[in-house]
């Protein structure tokens, strides 16, 4: 996570793919350890998925909790520079389902 701090505060350059990619899958594992489960799906392409949130287990198709991100968004939410209510507002996340909401597990690391 650390490698991409100061990207994440605009005093850095975007990092390399490996270093991003590694921040996303950590934060997303880490939301997934604090929030057991299997009724969302959190996807932050094309870096990885995971499914969390105690509920309903999804077992084929598309899951009815859906959320969606993009890697510098996600890591924003993940961290706390970025607000659940003021991501979905922008249209930044897209959250779909009576389960979207991953406002009580955020931020899920503080840089």
């Amino acid at each position: 996570m650390a490698a991409v701090a100061g990207w994440l505060d605009g005093s850095a350059p975007e990092p390399g793919r490996a270093d991003l990619a590694s921040a996303v899958r950590l934060s997303l594992r880490t939301l997934a350890a604090d929030a057991p489960g299997r009724s969302v799906e959190v996807r932050v392409p094309p870096f990885a998925a995971v499914q969390c949130v105690a509920g309903p287990r999804h077992t084929r198709g598309t899951p009815p909790n859906v959320v969606e991100t993009d890697p510098r968004t996600w890591l924003e939410l993940a961290t706390g520079r970025l607000q659940w209510t003021e991501a979905v507002e922008r249209g930044r996340v897209g959250a779909s389902g009576t389960r979207a909401d991953l406002s009580p597990w955020l931020p899920v690391l503080r840089l």
